[in-house]
């Protein structure tokens, strides 16, 4: 009878601990509420808001730096500028460089539209005419370099290319800085039929007059 008794007390026992154990269970799996509210708060609004339009006022004259910042607060913020006298100079120091023309021109025009300068150096004179697209892409046929910066020439060229550079001058010296030098000479000749052949030129800095 006691057996019994205390075997009954045990499983009893036991049965209440299972629940309770349970019990705690569930309350430590479950997040606390402020985590819960956290996921379930909505994500900010993602979507793009439409561009507005402004007026564009004219750049020329300006410096590249001015103009940019200019153009920003306007809201024009797709923002580009190149070379003006074809050799293919990077605007690094935007001080240093003014804006010759503009693309595209002033007038109203969407936020989003891109803003291309056309750009010289502060000490030089801007070109009757932007030379900076006027190099094309050599296909089958030799362009014609002469005059050109040894850097448009050899992007002109396909990557494969073997190109070799000379000074023109008896110097000797070393084409370096390929956008300060421009070409004199150049093997083989424009028109000629390219099948992978090396290229050869010969060139000056361009305050020099090629021999």
């Amino acid at each position: 009878m006691r057996t019994r008794t205390t075997t009954a007390g045990i499983v009893a026992a036991l049965a209440l601990a299972l629940t309770a154990c349970d019990d705690a269970t569930k309350t430590d799996s479950a997040p606390p509420a402020s985590t819960q509210e956290t996921r379930s708060a909505p994500a900010p609004d993602s979507g793009t808001t439409k561009a507005s339009s402004a007026q564009l006022p004219a750049f020329t004259g300006m410096g590249l730096q001015s103009a940019q910042d200019k153009a920003q607060e306007l809201g024009f913020y797709t923002l580009t500028s190149h070379d003006a006298l074809g050799r293919g100079r990077n605007q690094i120091a935007d001080r240093n460089w003014k804006v010759c023309s503009q693309t595209p021109a002033p007038g109203m025009h969407s936020t989003d539209t891109k803003i291309d300068f056309g750009t010289v150096k502060l000490e030089e004179s801007c070109p009757a005419t932007d030379t900076s697209d006027n190099t094309p892409a050599a296909g089958d046929r030799m362009p014609n370099f002469a005059g050109k910066s040894v850097k448009v020439a050899r992007q002109a060229l396909d990557s494969a290319t073997s190109l070799t550079v000379e000074d023109a001058l008896p110097d000797g010296r070393m084409v370096l800085v390929e956008s300060n030098w421009k070409v004199c000479t150049q093997t083989p000749a424009p028109g000629t039929a390219l099948s992978g052949q090396p290229i050869a030129l010969t060139a000056v800095k361009f305050e020099e007059t090629c021999p």
